[in-house]
């Protein structure tokens, strides 16, 4: 059945809608833990522009800061988030989408007064790692929620911008650290980094406000049905129980979560190795947590500052404001990408993204050759445009839909988190080792370093082309007939309302707006 059909007591635009105002207010929430990732991404590339920084990070050094302790402080946050990524999805699966959230939110404020007070790298380094872990319970949890309880009308669009958001903390840190520049004393860095504590306090809030209670398929797998319809009515339909979409979207949710249960009983990790279709998942989870790392892009985010001086720019002000700029350029990709999901499709975007990077990172080695082997200084400059260029290629598509949307979206409900996981785990994994090795590269043999990454940008694309199914305009549940089989979800559906229509559940109307108005796809 086609969900664009039914009617729905909501209004076409969201935000002449009261519950889906309130709708955006919990995603909001959600988005917060990708605005807090965003911040420390363009935190650190800004914080090795400060000189006192790297002052305070030598104060426990025998000399001068080795490339390998910039890149652990750079991948140290890592650590502690993939440490986290191995338990939250069975404390999410077991206590809901908001625990998680909840405690990681804390351990974040906690890790970001430790980095802020502490001196030397080795104790900076500790407190990234707590921070790390925190940061991990959010992600695993913050945008599965958003896909949970997203209204169907738009939502592709967001759990994209779930991952846009990253861009949104990835400017306030670039453009707060270019302005701490004229602070005197450590203030200039200090500042910056106890910024890192606002989004999750930010996301409390939100969470205490607008999200009392969990996402209705997390509801619906407790079996607590009249939860589930409550919170959906309330999200979706103006508090209307009997709302016809809801209904239907109750009733999906429910088959889909009492089949997979059946089929896969005790679901863990071993059940993606169990079917040919949550084989297909595994792999495609490994594919997009490497790519997403192993594109260039880990260079570009931590590293600006070792490029710039590559390629003649040294001051900490131009660094710092060329990483702000990069920042909101960025951004605007990112949230085209997002709302060009559902038009373009998401192998368009995903093919679109990596030739774009590929011939970008073609033009910054060539460019970046120039100026190391010969000078040319207009071939430095172009270097900056392409790196420009790079990220707006990089955004519409691993980040727009790469770093939440796709990942989420072919895995069923019992596997969601799980798989989430590990997109999440592979991704740092690379990026640890990435991020680790990068500035030792750089400083060994500078541009030619590029190559390794065109290698992979090629192998990406033909990857793409060949496994990468389309999954735009169908809901959670159907896409898993792209891997579990045609009529897997949507057959169960329409047998069920036709011989039990009493499995809908519909207990009291809204005391909202009662007027049916016509659910329109935008």
């Amino acid at each position: 059945m086609d969900v664009s059909k039914i009617p729905n007591n909501a209004h076409p635009k969201w935000w002449k809608d009261p519950g889906m105002r309130k709708l955006a207010g919990a995603m909001a929430m959600g988005y917060c833990a990708t605005i807090n990732s965003g911040y420390d991404g363009s935190l650190v590339g800004g914080l090795f522009a400060l000189p006192r920084f790297l002052a305070m990070l030598a104060e426990d050094r025998d000399g001068p800061l080795e490339s390998s302790i910039i890149g652990l402080v750079g991948a140290s946050l890592l650590l502690g988030t993939f440490g986290s990524f191995l338990i939250g999805p069975l404390i999410a699966d077991r206590y809901g989408r908001r625990v998680p959230i909840l405690i990681g939110g804390t351990i974040v404020i906690a890790g970001a007064f430790m980095q802020t007070f502490v001196r030397g790298s080795a104790k900076f380094i500790g407190g990234r790692v707590v921070m790390g872990f925190g940061s991990g319970l959010q992600q695993v949890s913050g945008t599965t929620y958003v896909t949970e309880v997203a209204h169907p009308r738009f939502r592709a669009q967001a759990t994209s911008l779930a991952t846009t958001t990253y861009f949104v903390g990835s400017i306030i840190a670039a453009w707060f650290t270019f302005g701490t520049l004229n602070i005197n004393g450590d203030w200039s860095f200090k500042l910056p980094v106890l910024m890192q504590a606002v989004p999750c306090s930010v996301q409390i809030i939100l969470l205490l406000i607008f999200c009392h209670d969990d996402s209705p398929r997390w509801l619906v797998s407790r079996g607590r049905h009249e939860d589930a319809v409550r919170v959906l009515a309330k999200f979706h339909a103006n508090g209307k129980e009997d709302d016809e979409l809801v209904q239907y979207e109750f009733l999906e949710m429910k088959m889909a979560i009492e089949a997979e249960a059946a089929a896969t009983a005790g679901t863990s990790y071993l059940s993606f190795f169990r079917t040919p279709g949550n084989r297909k998942r595994l792999y495609l989870l490994l594919c997009i947590g490497f790519s997403s790392q192993w594109v260039g892009n880990g260079v570009i985010s931590y590293y600006l500052p070792q490029i710039l001086s590559t390629i003649g720019i040294t001051t900490a002000s131009a660094q710092t404001g060329v990483n702000g700029g990069l920042s909101i350029w960025s951004w605007f990709a990112a949230i085209f990408g997002a709302m060009m999901s559902e038009r373009l499709g998401r192998r368009t975007l995903w093919l679109a993204s990596s030739c774009g990077c590929l011939a970008c990172y073609v033009l910054i080695t060539t460019c970046s050759a120039l100026f190391a082997e010969k000078g040319a200084n207009a071939a430095g400059r172009a270097t900056i445009a392409f790196i420009y260029m790079f990220n707006g290629f990089y955004a519409i598509g691993f980040t727009a839909i790469g770093n939440g949307l796709y990942p989420l979206e072919i895995l069923p409900y019992g596997l969601r988190t799980k798989g989430f996981a590990i997109t999440g785990g592979t991704s740092l994994a690379a990026a640890f080792f990435n991020i680790y090795v990068n500035p030792i590269a750089l400083e060994a043999i500078a541009w030619k370093y590029y190559f390794v990454f065109i290698v992979v940008l090629v192998a990406t694309i033909a990857n793409i082309w060949f496994f990468y199914p389309e999954t735009a305009g169908r809901s959670l549940e159907t896409i898993q007939e792209l891997f579990d089989g045609p009529g897997a979800v949507t057959d169960l559906v329409n047998q069920e309302l036709e011989v039990h229509p009493e499995a809908l559940v519909h207990d009291k109307k809204g005391d909202a707006d009662e007027e049916q108005l016509e659910y329109s796809k935008q």
